[in-house]
């Protein structure tokens, strides 16, 4: 099983905005004092398109989506929560914690995919459980290694334990479960997305280690990827704060690996971790302020990574 692909789906903002649904559990969004819906939503476009624009450069297979206005989803940029495919040809669809954030998911999209050359074989759906309070949010909750057949998660009100087993169980993966905490206000409170502290490349981890409380929890995330032979980069809260952990490793031009992510998360690091880095793979930055301002996600929460088979 491939780590990285070169196809990743992205989702065109016609109304970004901060929404006030997520804002209950997530701790990086902030209100834009003075700024307009309009403003915020044409820096998050252009932004949005210079991202795109630098992607595509490299030669990253981007399939660029447009929101619709109805209905309204102001946190569509961040598809990865939704939807993820899959190298058997599966689709899966997440249930969503934050009610509009679930009319993100559009039957639509799957044509596009299938436009361009992929095919769906199945589509697992496990958006029933929003109907008993219970959520799993995509490759935001789950961190896959699919080569090695592990998926890590930290728990929080938007990863249920025993639905992220489940989907461990439907998918034949190995299930790394913990709790990871930011400061807020002087109280630790959980993380709500496993992605905003970690990342999985092929041949290493980003990862707060500092973000797991608990030392025993700490030892086996960090034993689990040692034993896959992954360089383990660490980075410190304040990173986290500035999106360092909110990476993805993607596929370029003649298979060439970059380590996508937004200028503020590359800012952030030092020069020892951008030179560990950079042993593996290149860095690709962008600049992302408006999107992470308002959303509270960064660049790996922009890309819905495309593992289907081609039609023949």
């Amino acid at each position: 099983m491939d780590q990285t692909t070169n196809t990743i789906l992205m989702i065109r903002p016609v109304a970004f905005r901060m929404n006030e649904q997520t804002a209950v559990n997530n701790y990086y969004q902030k209100v834009l004092d003075n700024t307009s819906p309009a403003t915020v939503n044409a820096k998050a476009q252009k932004e949005f398109d210079a991202f795109v624009d630098k992607l595509k450069k490299v030669g990253v297979n981007v399939i660029v989506v447009e929101d619709t206005l109805e209905p309204d989803t102001p946190d569509s940029i961040f598809p990865n929560n939704w939807i993820s495919f899959h190298e058997n040809g599966d689709v899966t669809l997440y249930p969503m914690f934050a009610e509009n954030r679930r009319l993100e998911r559009r039957e639509d999209i799957l044509d596009i995919i299938e436009s361009n050359g992929f095919e769906i074989n199945e589509i697992m759906d496990y958006t029933s459980a929003e109907d008993d309070g219970f959520y799993l949010e995509g490759t935001g909750s789950i961190l896959l290694d699919r080569t090695n057949q592990k998926a890590y998660c930290a728990l929080s009100p938007r990863a249920d334990e025993e639905l992220f087993i489940e989907f461990c169980e439907d998918y034949d993966l190995a299930p790394v479960i913990f709790e990871a905490f930011q400061t807020v206000n002087g109280e630790r409170k959980q993380i709500y997305h496993t992605n905003v502290m970690m990342c999985l490349a092929e041949t290493f981890a980003v990862i707060c280690a500092d973000c797991i409380d608990d030392k025993q929890e700490r030892k086996m995330v960090l034993d689990n990827l040692k034993a896959d032979g992954k360089d383990i980069i660490l980075i410190t809260e304040e990173q986290v704060n500035n999106f360092a952990g909110n990476m993805l490793q993607v596929k370029g031009k003649d298979n060439k690996r970059y380590l996508v992510m937004s200028n503020s998360a590359h800012q952030s690091l030092t020069k020892a971790q951008i030179h560990k880095i950079e042993e593996h793979c290149e860095i690709l930055s962008s600049s992302l302020d408006t999107i992470e301002a308002c959303g509270g996600g960064s660049a790996r929460c922009m890309m819905a990574e495309v593992f289907l088979p081609k039609t023949e």
